[in-house]
């Protein structure tokens, strides 16, 4: 019974260290701390003064010692062999427990030098084999100075630790996976928010240049409109330096915000109709323009294309609407519930209107036409109490949920 009772405690102590091993490898995030403590933990649950770690390496072909128990210095870090020359080799290329209870009666081993500087007699293997994995990992072994019997039991602790420890290695292997693959979407983070701030700081620059040309051409125009003296050549310089000029509004606009294709309509067109008046200096009292606009989101290529529409309708209300000198042009942009999938847009003035010729270009007719159905839209035109256009633009739900855009604006279009 006292023989009996002591195996029976034995294999408790053994239970109790791997449970205890498993706890504590499942928390530590160091492998190689794992692996010390794995060599103390079965030297100990086995009592044997050694005990050591394998770890093969496919481009060497050998078993590596990683960690270790009771080893005098040099041992961690040298090879052994990883064929059948070997006690480890043997575990290792077989997959099965390689026992030799003395060897000193084994002539088939090659036994490395820090055996016999240790006094080492016995020795047991088991191979660490992490699922799914088709190349073993290593090798877990015990030494001891003294010639023992290894029993089942004994091969059973060692062979059940092993697999806890090959659950620990993959675990590991898992961990740096996931910390790699963390620290390369840092990487990827920090490279796209550099390459951001590039892209907005090289974005602005080309708003800046794009700007000042256009600045610069509109200068050129109106140089070029002061050398001309034909009539009909002044009309042309100035509907052209009137389009570059609202081009320009639209970069102006645009510096204030981020580089994006859509841009606040609403803002831009009361910049817009603020340049306009600027431009046509007229005295007060005379002809006016208001414009009373909601914000809301289109894409920056409709919003040029409706920017230069205003420009010329707007212009041309000035130059032709209003024979007595005074009169109103307002530009409005309203939000309408009842039709959610387009934008209206109407310019209108309270001048003396006109019949337009059929499509006729030399009134700029054409070009709003042009310019409207560019952006997908539709325009039809009342001339008879002032000028009205209505213009009817689709919008996306996304960009706009339930605006309508108004324009008042404008007697004959400019040519």
């Amino acid at each position: 019974m006292s023989h009996d009772g002591a195996k029976v405690r034995k294999l408790l102590r053994q239970q109790t260290a791997i449970a205890r091993f498993g706890s504590f490898a499942l928390r530590e995030a160091d492998l190689q701390k794992v692996l010390t403590e794995a060599a103390r933990v079965c030297a100990e649950g086995l009592g044997v003064p050694y005990a050591k770690v394998c770890r093969y390496r496919a481009a060497e072909n050998d078993l590596y010692i990683e960690a270790g128990h009771g080893w005098k210095a040099g041992v961690i870090g040298t090879v052994v062999c990883a064929d059948p020359t070997s006690p480890q080799g043997r575990a290792f290329i077989t997959g099965e427990p390689s026992i030799c209870n003395d060897v000193r009666k084994d002539s088939n081993f090659e036994l490395p030098e820090f055996y016999a500087a240790h006094g080492i007699v016995s020795t047991v293997d088991v191979v660490i084999h992490v699922k799914d994995d088709a190349q073993p990992y290593g090798v877990l072994e015990i030494d001891n100075d003294r010639q023992h019997d290894y029993d089942q039991h004994d091969i059973d602790f060692l062979t059940g630790f092993a697999n806890v420890l090959a659950e620990a290695v993959a675990t590991s292997a898992r961990t740096a996976t996931l910390q790699n693959t963390i620290e390369q979407m840092k990487i990827l983070v920090r490279d796209k928010d550099r390459l951001l701030i590039q892209k907005n700081v090289l974005a602005e620059e080309l708003q800046h240049r794009v700007r000042n040309n256009l600045q610069l051409v509109y200068g050129m125009l109106n140089k070029q409109l002061g050398d001309t003296v034909d009539k009909a050549g002044q009309r042309g310089i100035k509907a052209i330096a009137r389009r570059v000029s609202t081009l320009a509004q639209v970069y102006d606009h645009l510096l204030g915000a981020e580089m994006t294709r859509t841009i606040d309509f609403g803002s831009y067109i009361k910049s817009l109709c603020l340049h306009l008046a600027e431009i046509q200096g007229a005295p007060e009292g005379t002809v006016t323009l208001t414009c009373d606009s909601e914000p809301f989101i289109v894409d920056l290529d409709a919003a040029t294309a409706l920017g230069i529409v205003v420009t010329e309708v707007v212009t041309n209300s000035y130059d032709h609407a209003f024979p007595g000198g005074k009169g109103l042009i307002v530009v409005s942009v309203q939000s309408v519930d009842s039709d959610l999938s387009a934008m209206t847009m109407i310019l209108r003035d309270d001048g003396e209107g006109f019949k337009p010729q059929a499509e006729s270009k030399r009134h700029g007719l054409g070009l709003v036409r042009r310019l409207v159905e560019q952006v997908g839209g539709t325009a039809s035109l009342d001339s008879e109490n002032g000028t009205k256009w209505t213009i009817k633009i689709p919008v996306s739900p996304s960009a706009m949920p339930d605006a309508i855009v108004t324009i008042a604006g404008a007697g004959q279009a400019a040519a």
